[in-house]
C-alpha cells in the first residue's frame, strides 16, 4: 500500500511528465546535442525532486545566447506550459544592477564609494560613519528588514522606502560596520533612496536609461507596485511536502531597489554578456564590483558589491541568487569562461534554482572535451563491474588495488547490484589536485541517485573511486 508521500511524488511525476514538453527558442540552439540533452536530464530530475513548477534556463557560451528552455508549468490553474518569452521575478539578482547605477554615479563624479551615508541621509543611525562601499557590501551593520522566506502580514500591505529606513535603519546596529558580514535588504533600500537623491529621478528611470535601453533588455517588468501579468510565470509556495499553491503578491515598495526587476532568462543572459565585455562600467568599476570585501580583521567575506565572488572548481565565478514570494532565481557568471547560466523558477522557499545551476555547469565543463567522456564511459564500466563484484585491477593505481580489497568488493556488490544498471553516469565537476585529476559524478539508478568522486593519475591509472548516497 503506498504511502500519501509515495502518492504523492506518483502524482507529481505524471504532471511533469505531460508538463516539461520542451519549450526551446530553436535559433538558439548551438550546444551539441548531447549536451543538451544531459542538461535537460538534469532539469527535469531537478523539478521533480524539488517539486518546482517550472523552470527557465538560458546557457551563454563563448560569450554568446547558446542555449534557452523552459521547463514545466508557469501557471497550474489554468495549465500553462512555461516558455523562454515569459518573465519571473530575479529577486535578489537585482542588486547587481543597483550596485551598478551606483559604481555610474561614482564614475561621473556625482558621489564616491567611500561617502558617508550622512551626506543624503543623516537621520539614520550612526549615518556619518557608514559608508556607500560598506551598503554594497552588506558590512554596514544595519539589520536586514526581510530575512523570512515568506511574506509576514504587514508586507502584504504597501509601504515607502522611507517607512523601511525609519523602522530598520534608525534600529541600533547589528555590529560594528566594516567588522562583520552580514546579508541585509536595508542597505539596498538604503543605496536606492541615495540614487533617487544624486541622479535627480527615480532608480528604475535611471536603470531604464543608462543600462535597460542600451542593452536592448525589452522584457524588464519592474514587480514593486503589481504582479507579473497573465502571460508570464505565476508565483507559488509549498508547504513542507505539499503541493505548489498560489503564493501572495508583496504590497507596493516592500521591493525597492533591492529586489524589484523581473525578466526572461534570455535579458538576464544579455545582461551577463555585457558584464563580461564590460560594456557598462569601466574595467576599474568591474573590477571594484567583483572584488570580496575583507573585513577589518582580514577575513574575507566572498562577497563584492551585490554580487558573489569567488572560485568554483578551479573558475573565478561571479554570481548572486534571488527570492521573492514566489519566484527564486540563480545567476552565475563564468568570466574567464566566457560563459554564463541562468535559472528562473516560480516557486520560493527552494534551492532548486542552485541545484539546476550547479548541474548545468558541470555539463558544460565537465563533459565538454574528448577526455572527460573517456572518463565518464570508464567510470560507468568500473561501476557496471562492482555491482557484479567485479573489478580491472589494470586500471587502478597501487593505492586504489589496496583500497578494494576482497571485502570491499564484496560490499560493492551487494549494496550496489541490487540498484539495477545506471541510467545516468554525468559528470558534474571537475579540477586538479594532488598533482591529479578530481572528477565528481552523479550516478542513478532507477530512482536511486548515488554520487562518485574519482582522482586520476597523469599516466592514466584511477587513485580513487568512491561511491556514497547522495
Amino acid at each position: 500500500m503506498p504511502t500519501a508521500t509515495q502518492l504523492l511524488l506518483r502524482s507529481a511525476l505524471s504532471l511533469l511528465a505531460v508538463a516539461v514538453t520542451p519549450a526551446r527558442a530553436r535559433a538558439q540552439d548551438t550546444l551539441p546535442p548531447a549536451t543538451r540533452a544531459a542538461i535537460d536530464s538534469v532539469a527535469l530530475d531537478v523539478l521533480t525532486r524539488t517539486g518546482a513548477p517550472s523552470a527557465s534556463v538560458a546557457v551563454v557560451r563563448q560569450g554568446r545566447i547558446a542555449y534557452l528552455h523552459a521547463y514545466g508549468r508557469a501557471g497550474l490553474e489554468p495549465a500553462m506550459p512555461a516558455t523562454t518569452s515569459m518573465r519571473y521575478s530575479i529577486g535578489s539578482v537585482s542588486k547587481q544592477f543597483t550596485a551598478t547605477a551606483v559604481l555610474l554615479l561614482a564614475e561621473r563624479g556625482k558621489l564616491s564609494l567611500d561617502d558617508k551615508v550622512s551626506r543624503w541621509l543623516p537621520e539614520l543611525t550612526r549615518a556619518g560613519e557608514i559608508t556607500i562601499r560598506q551598503l554594497l557590501s552588506m558590512t554596514s551593520g544595519y539589520q536586514d528588514y526581510w530575512p523570512q522566506d515568506y511574506v509576514m502580514p504587514p508586507m502584504l500591505q504597501p509601504t515607502t522606502p522611507a517607512a523601511i529606513v525609519n523602522h530598520w535603519a534608525r534600529k541600533p546596529l547589528d555590529f560594528e560596520p566594516g567588522t562583520r558580514w552580514q546579508y541585509s535588504n536595508t542597505n539596498y533600500v538604503i543605496a536606492g533612496m541615495i540614487i533617487e537623491k544624486v541622479a535627480g529621478m527615480p532608480v528604475v528611470d535611471f536603470l531604464r536609461r543608462e543600462i535597460f535601453t542600451p542593452l536592448h533588455l525589452g522584457s524588464v517588468a519592474i514587480i514593486d507596485g503589481a504582479a507579473l501579468g497573465p502571460g508570464d510565470a505565476q508565483r507559488y509556495r509549498r508547504f513542507a511536502l505539499g503541493p505548489a499553491r498560489p503564493a501572495p503578491k508583496e504590497g507596493a515598495g516592500w521591493l525597492f531597489a533591492m529586489a524589484e526587476l523581473a525578466m526572461t532568462p534570455a535579458d538576464l543572459a544579455r545582461w551577463d554578456i555585457s558584464v563580461m565585455n564590460r560594456t557598462i562600467l569601466t574595467p576599474a568599476s568591474y573590477h571594484t564590483q567583483q572584488t570580496e570585501i575583507v573585513l577589518e580583521n582580514g577575513v574575507a567575506t566572498g562577497y563584492g558589491l551585490g554580487v558573489d565572488v569567488g572560485m568554483a572548481d578551479g573558475r573565478r565565478e561571479i554570481s548572486h541568487s534571488g527570492e521573492v514570494s514566489g519566484f527564486t532565481a540563480q545567476n552565475s557568471i563564468y568570466p574567464d569562461d566566457s560563459t554564463a547560466v541562468v535559472v528562473l523558477v516560480n516557486l520560493d522557499a527552494t534551492g532548486a534554482p542552485g541545484m539546476l545551476a550547479r548541474g548545468i555547469t558541470g555539463v558544460l565543463f565537465g563533459s565538454g572535451d574528448e577526455q572527460s567522456r573517456e572518463a565518464t564511459a570508464r567510470a560507468r564500466s568500473i561501476f557496471v563491474g562492482l555491482q557484479h563484484g567485479t573489478i580491472d585491477r589494470s586500471l587502478f593505481s597501487a593505492n586504489a588495488n589496496a583500497y578494494f580489497s576482497k571485502g570491499a568488493i564484496a560490499d560493492f556488490a551487494s549494496s550496489l547490484g541490487p540498484l539495477g544498471p545506471p541510467t545516468e553516469v554525468t559528470q558534474m565537476r571537475q579540477s586538479l589536485r594532488g598533482g591529479m585529476t578530481f572528477r565528481a559524478f552523479r550516478i542513478k539508478c532507477g530512482d536511486q541517485a548515488l554520487s562518485l568522486s574519482t582522482f586520476t593519475q597523469p599516466d592514466g591509472k584511477v587513485e580513487q573511486y568512491q561511491v556514497a548516497g547522495q
